[in-house]
């Protein structure tokens, strides 16, 4: 006879969550921050000024925005694969390092030295920003079992793709979380093709939230394109977590409108279906008419949001174009050399 699985599937919320003021116009800043600096980074790329892979968050920026609303800055730890720079803009970083980064600048959060997949920032406990598919997983639960450790109280978050989903790595790291109760929340950004593949012909099974059930970890599915649903999602994980429940999966059902990277022309899905997203789902655009229809922005203050972004987007272009390159020297830096 079978064993009934004791992990249930979180019930969604029937709900929406509502904002305040304050949320809708942080959410809205945080997220259109991501989408200019995208689109920026995507010209860029395309004039030639940024090499080697570039991943664009462009669709997604619900997700990181929400959750790392609800999560500890400066305390709480941040790791994901190499779509990465709208991780790093939402946790504080420097859009001009970000930049500069990309562009292989000594000024870049790396020192130029790991361009657009690996970033990196203790002070604000970011840890990349990791080319390994699936190394996310591992790394953060390793995160979590330091924060166990030393007792500190945070919670580990680690993001990491439908396709991603499939790795060993991921269930092996979802055993060990749950074994030993670790504050860690999984976080699959299920923007539904991976590399290219539609999740239908990639996984056995599609609902990711249920991929923890044979560990006992619960999971629920969100609506990742409203930052309302992340925000709410990730305030009952992260709590979960921080309780001593141990690990907790979230699966935001997503979609990001360029290719998986820049040198994918993504001709594996319709127009049609990239429109709809657009027109009908898009994250930033929700805030937008729940600020305006609800009166608490008007067209001329969102405007000025926009002006401050373009501006803060376009200095850190400025830089990243301007700054030196590393000296020769930076080759032989940060490389631990065993006799």
């Amino acid at each position: 006879m079978a064993r009934k699985a004791t992990a249930t599937k979180a019930k969604m919320q029937p709900n929406v969550p509502q904002f305040t003021q304050e949320q809708d116009l942080e959410a809205f800043r945080e997220m259109l921050l991501i989408r200019r600096f995208e689109e920026k980074a995507g010209q860029m790329y395309g004039m030639g000024l940024i090499g080697g892979f570039c991943h664009l968050y462009i669709g997604q920026e619900a997700v990181v925005t929400g959750i790392t609303m609800a999560s500890k800055k400066g305390e709480d730890s941040q790791i994901t694969g190499y779509r990465d720079h709208g991780h790093m803009l939402v946790m504080g970083l420097d859009p001009k390092g970000v930049m500069a980064e990309l562009t292989g600048r000594q000024g870049g959060l790396s020192k130029g030295k790991g361009g657009s997949m690996h970033m990196f920032s203790n002070e604000h406990r970011f840890y990349g920003g990791n080319g390994i598919v699936g190394a996310q997983a591992s790394l953060g639960t390793g995160l979590a079992f330091a924060s166990k450790y030393k007792g500190d109280g945070s919670v580990a978050i680690a993001y990491f793709g439908d396709g991603a989903a499939n790795q060993g790595q991921v269930y092996e790291s979802f055993n060990m979380a749950k074994l030993w109760k670790l504050p860690v929340v999984y976080i699959i950004e299920n923007n539904k093709y991976a590399m290219g593949t539609s999740i239908e012909r990639a996984a056995a099974t599609t609902d990711f939230s249920m991929r923890g059930a044979s560990f006992d970890i619960p999971g629920e599915q969100v609506d990742g394109m409203d930052v309302r649903m992340v925000y709410d999602a990730a305030q009952r994980a992260i709590e979960h977590a921080r309780s001593g429940n141990g690990p907790y999966i979230l699966e935001m059902l997503t979609y990001r409108y360029r290719g998986h990277s820049m040198s994918d022309p993504a001709k594996y899905r319709s127009k049609d279906e990239v429109t709809k997203y657009r027109q009908e789902r898009d994250p930033i655009e929700q805030v937008r008419a729940r600020l305006i229809e609800g009166g608490k922005a008007t067209e001329e203050d969102l405007k000025a949001i926009e002006t401050e972004i373009r501006a803060i987007v376009t200095e850190a272009a400025d830089f990243a174009t301007n700054d030196p390159e590393p000296d020769a020297s930076e080759l032989w830096t940060d490389i631990t050399i065993k006799a």
